[in-house]
């Protein structure tokens, strides 16, 4: 399992690529030292956070920077962080799952995310010498806390309009930092700030600056916010603040190299991370509804309650396949390159932007259901602070907004893919080319036809990514560059993309399941990739044709025959199954599989 190797996929090759054509890290494959470090995570938050969680919902003085600093005792501070400036240096997928548990209380997690981050990975992979012997080891411990400071009041989507000002100074010694910052995560006690300007007024540039001993930083008050409540938010003026010229991270005008890369693993991890609360939201819902009695009968027994477990544990099934085989990839690839070659290991995080956006909108997207139908399970009582729902359903809204809105990452998701095909580096069109092809034939599919326990699921997947890009092709032909304008089409073409993403991913997870374990024990997995991958190809259909419908005027009743050939024959009782997914998942008292 684990000692298996996974490929080093191409980004966006799995719309491509047979489904389960190679092997993918996932959960199932975890070692003892990751569950070490799961354990630790898990231990640390019953301990330290939970117990005092309204002291930190109420932002008493010190209290957060405190527990950083215990966190950073105990090692949870510097997984990123290289062995050589006194880090962990442990893999994508070890961060991501202690990014998984830690993500159970949402102002902690947002605290120790933007500083272990946002906050430390700009240095980690752009910092030069000096500077990671300097603040890593630092960063590591907790000794000293940082920020990321991006957003302006005018510049949220539109990072590159910023209008913070960097000049330097008549002796060359300092940048003179002008501007503000919005929004800013733990910029009530850092004591570092990774400070994004624009050099001379255009040449887009990242510093880092440090609060002790600097004249001008001047620090807002708190933002009072929906949610993460315990979290410090805080605006942050830079007034003639000198900055020593040794303290410009990177080259001057590359500084969006910084930020998007950046912003690409911050989503991977917010993404992956959402599935943690996720699990915990489940499993109190399934508790509640267990004692909760309605009608002479616990509520856990009604069907659509049953319903609403079901589809919560498919969504985390399929949000953790997507998550952690991006991270396995990224592992693949990383442990062939010198951790000190910052550009290799720049190109392999930039390779999976496209899986970094479309996971940043899935998992966002799936903590915020399960938090409404959680809610719905406790009725009213779920509308109470008594009860264990009502802060996550505040706390987990902004995570649609946060590095960079689903919005945003929605229109970058086809955007990369179809920048990449005219490049030739993803092979786009010949696939195309294939599609049309197998509709020339008199068949209704070309595809070859797959057998096994999960056949039904592995060829909805494949005629569903033909689906999804035969339409997305008819869009291209007619808007051609105009196409990036036409927001409507884009979005519709992400969705799209996302679900096949989902579908590849549980399909590709569970065959491995069923390889290593037998049908036996991987009964729910494979009821859950078959009820996701229906569902998930009967939305993409309608999809395509709304998207036909847009783009090809007359010629739209050729287009929706062309999709008729690509249609699956039969279907499967997702009623039924899911009452077999929700029967496992409430006698398991939570999301666990182990007993599958």
């Amino acid at each position: 399992m684990a000692e298996k190797q996974v490929k080093i996929a191409k980004g966006g090759s799995f719309l491509l690529e047979p489904t389960g054509s190679y092997r993918v890290f996932t959960p199932d494959d975890f070692t003892e030292e990751q569950k070490m470090f799961s354990k630790t995570a898990s231990d640390f938050l019953e301990k330290e956070i939970i117990p005092i969680l309204e002291k930190i919902e109420h932002k008493q003085p010190g209290l957060v920077p405190s527990l950083l600093k215990k966190a950073g005792e105990l090692g949870l501070l510097m997984i990123d962080i290289p062995k050589k400036y006194d880090g962990l240096g442990e893999s994508k997928a070890t961060s991501m799952l202690v990014s998984e548990k830690m993500a159970r209380i949402g102002s902690w997690a947002v605290s120790a995310g933007a500083h272990t981050g946002i906050g430390t990975l700009p240095i980690v992979y752009f910092g030069n010498p000096e500077q990671k012997k300097r603040y890593l080891p630092r960063l590591a411990t907790g000794e000293i806390l940082s920020c990321y400071c991006l957003t302006e009041t005018g510049s949220g989507s539109d990072a590159l309009s910023l209008k913070t000002k960097a000049v330097l100074s008549p002796d060359g010694k300092h940048y003179i930092l002008n501007g503000g910052k919005q929004f800013i995560t733990n910029a009530g006690f850092a004591d570092l700030f990774i400070v994004y300007a624009k050099v001379d007024g255009d040449k887009f540039s990242a510093f880092i600056v440090e609060k002790a001993g600097t004249e001008g930083i001047q620090i807002g008050a708190e933002e009072k916010k929906l949610g993460l409540k315990g979290s410090s938010t805080c605006s942050i003026t830079f007034e003639n603040v000198k900055v020593p010229k040794e303290n410009l991270l990177g080259e001057i005008g590359k500084g969006h190299k910084i930020a998007f890369n950046i912003l690409n693993i911050g989503r991977f991890k917010l993404g992956a991370g959402a599935m943690g609360p996720c699990k915990v939201m489940l499993a109190e819902a399934i508790k509640y509804g267990k004692v909760r009695v309605q009608f002479g009968k616990p509520i856990i027994d009604f069907g659509m309650l049953r319903r609403k477990v079901a589809d919560m544990a498919i969504k985390i099934y399929a949000g953790e396949s997507m998550a952690y085989r991006i991270a396995g990839m990224m592992d693949a690839g990383l442990k062939s390159v010198d951790e000190d070659d910052v550009v290799k290991q720049m190109e392999i995080i930039e390779e999976y932007a496209i899986e970094d956006s479309i996971i940043k909108v899935y998992g966002t997207e799936v903590i915020n259901y399960v938090a409404d139908e959680s809610l719905q399970m406790f009725g009213g009582y779920g509308f109470t602070e008594e009860y264990p729902i009502e802060r996550p359903y505040r706390d987990c809204r902004v995570d649609r907004i946060f590095e960079g809105t689903n919005e945003i990452n929605r229109l970058l998701i086809p955007g990369t893919i179809l920048r990449r095909a005219s490049k030739g580096q993803l092979p786009l069109f010949e696939f195309i080319a294939r599609i049309n092809s197998e509709l020339e034939e008199k068949s209704k599919s070309r595809i070859s036809k797959t057998s096994g326990p999960l056949a039904w699921a592995v060829r909805a997947c494949e005629l569903s990514k033909r689906v999804a890009l035969y339409a997305s092709n008819l869009a291209v032909q007619k808007y051609a560059l105009a196409i990036q304008d036409e927001q409507e089409v884009m979005e519709t073409m992400a969705n799209m993309i996302i679900d096949t993403y989902a579908m590849d991913s549980a399909c590709a997870r569970t065959l491995q399941l069923i390889e290593d374990r037998g049908k036996t024990k991987t009964r729910v997995q494979m009821d859950i990739a078959n009820v996701l991958c229906q569902e998930s190809y009967d939305r993409i259909n309608l999809l395509a044709r709304n998207i036909i419908t847009a783009v090809a005027g007359d010629e739209a009743k050729k287009h929706f025959k062309n999709l008729e050939k690509l249609g699956t024959k039969g279907r499967i009782d997702s009623i039924k199954i899911k009452k077999e997914i929700a029967a496992h998942f409430v006698e398991a008292d939570g999301y666990n599989l182990s007993a599958s």
